[in-house]
């Protein structure tokens, strides 16, 4: 019976201590359990913020690209406006000068005609003045005549409508015009028509 008594003493004793071992063990666990999660976010922060880091890098990189495109083709933009002007102000006459090409062939034709008389000589010679004073006025726009007396056909400039075999000629010399061609400072408006020699 003593024997019983004293190991249940010891039996409870143990225990005591077992639970003051478990209860300090409680206690030293909580705090641990917390600076792991301490840890675990302090250690988790840095890859968040390198993770940002790169995003807004790359957001950056991004914008600087577009921006440099949106910059160059703003510069396209900015020289193509300027040629168009340049080209605008360069040919600025070019639509009235076409239209007045038919009036100059016909006061052309005008003074090739023959007269006799007096009165008309006079008339035809107001029609001269009157030819010179255009002629005067579209060569001040930078009308040009295209030379074919003599020249090589070039088909830029001139346009064959005819082909002849004249041994007085060399191969390709335009032999006659039969349209004056001309030329808006280095555009051509419209080409010379010529007789060419085969």
């Amino acid at each position: 019976m003593e024997n019983n008594h004293k190991d249940t003493a010891e039996f409870e004793e143990m225990n005591d201590t077992l639970q003051e071992e478990a209860a300090e063990a409680e206690h030293h666990e909580v705090p641990n359990a917390q600076g792991n999660e301490d840890q675990a976010a302090e250690s988790s922060e840095p890859v968040v913020e390198d993770s940002r880091i790169a995003q807004l890098e790359a957001s950056l990189a991004d914008t600087e690209n577009r921006l440099l495109r949106v910059q160059a083709d703003f510069e396209n933009f900015k020289r193509r406006t300027r040629e168009d002007q340049a080209a605008q102000l360069k040919y600025k006459s070019q639509s009235l000068i076409t239209q007045l090409l038919p009036a100059l062939d016909n006061f052309e034709r005008a003074m090739d005609v023959k007269v006799e008389d007096a009165q008309a000589a006079s008339v035809l010679q107001g029609v001269e003045m009157v030819y010179r004073q255009l002629l005067e006025a579209v060569k001040s726009e930078g009308l040009e005549v295209i030379e074919t007396e003599g020249a090589t056909f070039d088909p830029n400039l001139h346009q064959a409508v005819m082909q002849v075999q004249d041994e007085e000629y060399e191969s390709n010399v335009i032999v006659e015009t039969l349209q004056k061609g001309y030329k808006l400072k280095d555009r051509v408006i419209r080409p010379a028509m010529v007789k060419v020699n085969q």
